[in-house]
């Protein structure tokens, strides 16, 4: 059963949406906690979103960037703001389709149906997956996913983009320069502590797989993966 997520801060309307797409057999969660979006969003993993922009404490275009970091399921906004503007920003945040309100369930449906197949069905795009393999450690990039020894630990696209690099420089060094290129588009605006942040954070996900010591660093140049499993 394919797995749809209510991004909408107005319970009527969360209400409404849920009720008519579930008349469809789809499985459908409303979020409830506006300042948790990522944390739903991770623990249910849909297969696509219904988004809003007028949200509290952040508005959709922000949690639309936020699922762009960790997933590519179509994201559809269901907005009462008409204006083109809207509808741009809508879609150079990362998002897929847009909505007005007031809507015709008849028509969140249809493009519900279109986007699904398009991703995941008849007409999705049929392409090998991508695995980068490296002495049984497995990295599945399109799933976000690490493999060892039958575990599996989820990661962010940052931490997925940085293994992948290890990986495929290995046993050469992978450069903080070349590093911060890869990870972010704009370097002049990241800290050089952000980096150190997402190391720390990547040998967290080694260390779940019971994997020690597997990011050597490289002083003064950057980074190296270190088979120690």
């Amino acid at each position: 059963m394919q797995r749809i997520f209510i991004i909408e801060d107005d319970k009527k309307i969360a209400q409404y949406l849920q009720e008519e797409v579930q008349k469809y057999g789809y499985e459908v969660q409303v979020a409830t906690d506006f300042t948790k979006i990522m944390d739903q969003f991770n623990a249910y993993a849909p297969d696509i979103v219904l988004l809003d922009i007028n949200l509290p404490s952040y508005d959709g275009f922000y949690w639309c960037r936020q699922i762009r970091l960790v997933s590519t399921c179509p994201v559809i906004f269901i907005s009462a703001r008409v204006g083109d503007m809207d509808q741009v920003m809508a879609l150079e945040n990362g998002g897929d389709d847009f909505i007005t309100k007031p809507f015709s369930p008849e028509i969140v449906l249809a493009k519900i149906r279109s986007h699904l197949r398009r991703a995941y069905g008849e007409y999705a795009v049929q392409t090998k997956e991508r695995v980068v393999e490296l002495e049984g450690l497995q990295l599945f990039v399109e799933r976000l996913e690490l493999h060892f020894n039958g575990e599996v630990v989820a990661l962010t696209k940052k931490e997925s983009d940085m293994i992948e690099m290890l990986l495929e420089r290995f046993p050469r060094v992978a450069g903080r320069e070349a590093l911060l290129e890869k990870l972010w588009d704009d370097q002049m605006f990241v800290d050089e502590n952000t980096l150190n942040v997402n190391v720390t954070r990547v040998r967290k996900k080694f260390q779940e797989l019971g994997i020690e010591h597997a990011v050597e660093t490289v002083r003064g140049v950057g980074y190296r993966l270190h088979i120690t499993w």
